[in-house]
């Protein structure tokens, strides 16, 4: 019998069916460590499934990977579902992932850590960008469900601690798939308008599933970029979320949250009766000064005789004019001998002095002293003062002194 000659295709497309038909590869669980692990544009995932002895090729087509709740990485340990078969272009053997696991833990769990690391590298979660929330709100919003009891829990608490500030809940799934858009929309659209002071988001208790829109990527982000400070009220006391990492405050229940979110009226009141009580003492003891000060002062001279003053004033002005007397003769005591002095010295060297003594002052016509007798020539007029009066002579004749410069 002639042995059948198979082209490439026709083997491939045998070995397939031959596989396809065994029921035990139609739904096979493998262990092992992802490598080459790459995300295509279509949305396919492909990625080498290996363990100490081996490797298997696999791929996970863009509508089962939609439902991962985790990112594959290379040299993470998975638990893969799906079918084994040949793909007959390559002629190679691999598994058609269905579904994909962490091997040792929940899906879940791995998925909240990936996203967690990320945002921390991100700085979502930095300290210096939590907001402080107001002392005194006026409004606060609260994003939640309608028909969840941690709702009605937050009203009755902040209406109970601070019946002054108005509630508005926007209200919104807290789970399933429709939650995160719902809680992030509801968190754009209370900055947008600007309606509350503080923003608490959250819900009651409950499975991590439960929880698992409060672990939304969108949720964080809406939060991060709230303007008005937001606080986390997510499940109780051990659950713990993206949202609590990202929030301005995180709460450990929604309670928690109505108490962090206003001030006790309470603690409020005894803090003004206190201030109150301050307030009198302070003023009983400024009061009593002020009596202890008027008392003083209307016992003054100033208030009970106050003419009393003026004379006193009245004689100190007097006492300061003598001494002002005195003193300007003081001070002009010495000037004035000065003078005495320098006139008397001035009037010792007055011509006038010497005209008395019986000398005359002669000058020409031209009123110029004359000093030699050349100054005179015969026939000249000149005119000789006297102590008391001039006289107009002619002259005659000169006569020079022997022995005369």
């Amino acid at each position: 019998m002639e042995n059948h000659i198979f082209t490439v295709s026709e083997l491939n497309h045998l070995v397939k069916a031959v596989l396809d038909s065994i029921p035990e590869l139609s739904g096979v669980s493998l262990r092992g460590e992802i490598s080459n692990y790459k995300l295509y544009p279509s949305g396919h995932h492909y990625f080498t499934l290996k363990d100490a002895g081996g490797a298997i090729r696999c791929v996970m087509f863009k509508g089962q990977a939609l439902r991962l709740r985790f990112r594959p990485e290379n040299g993470m340990k998975v638990i893969a579902m799906g079918r084994v078969s040949v793909y007959p272009r390559d002629g190679t053997y691999q598994l058609y992932c269905e579904a994909l696991s962490p091997d040792g833990v929940g899906d879940l769990h791995v998925a909240f850590e990936q996203l967690k690391e990320k945002l921390w590298k991100e700085g979502l979660f930095e300290e210096s960008h939590k907001k402080v929330l107001p002392a005194y709100p006026e409004t606060i919003a609260i994003i939640t469900s309608p028909a969840g009891a941690a709702v009605h829990d937050m009203i009755r608490i902040l209406r109970r601690r601070y019946p002054l500030a108005k509630v508005k809940l926007l209200p919104v799934r807290v789970q399933g798939a429709e939650a995160p858009p719902e809680i992030a929309g509801a968190l754009r659209y209370a900055n947008r308008h600007r309606v509350a002071d503080v923003i608490i988001t959250g819900r009651g208790g409950g499975s991590i599933e439960d929880l698992w829109a409060f672990n939304d990527e969108r949720v964080a982000r809406a939060i991060y970029d709230s303007e008005i400070p937001v606080i986390s009220a997510v499940g109780h006391e051990p659950d713990v979320t993206v949202a609590d990492f990202v929030a301005d405050v995180r709460a450990a229940t929604p309670s928690h949250a109505a108490e962090l979110a206003v001030p006790d009226q309470a603690e409020l009141m005894e803090r003004l009766q206190s201030q109150r009580l301050h307030l009198i003492r302070s003023q009983s003891k400024r009061l009593e000064l002020l009596r202890r000060r008027l008392a003083g002062l209307t016992a003054k001279r100033v208030l009970t005789d106050p003419m009393a003053v003026m004379q006193d004033k009245r004689l100190l002005l007097d006492h300061v004019q003598k001494e002002l007397c005195h003193a300007s003769l003081a001070r002009l005591a010495g000037p004035r001998k000065e003078l005495a002095a320098l006139a008397a010295a001035l009037d010792a060297l007055s011509p006038l002095k010497v005209l008395g003594r019986g000398f005359a002052l002669v000058a020409d016509e031209t009123g110029q002293p004359l000093r030699r007798t050349e100054d005179a020539p015969v026939g000249s007029r000149i005119s000789a003062r006297l102590s008391d009066g001039r006289l107009l002579c002619r002259v005659e004749e000169t006569i020079i002194e022997e022995g005369t410069p």
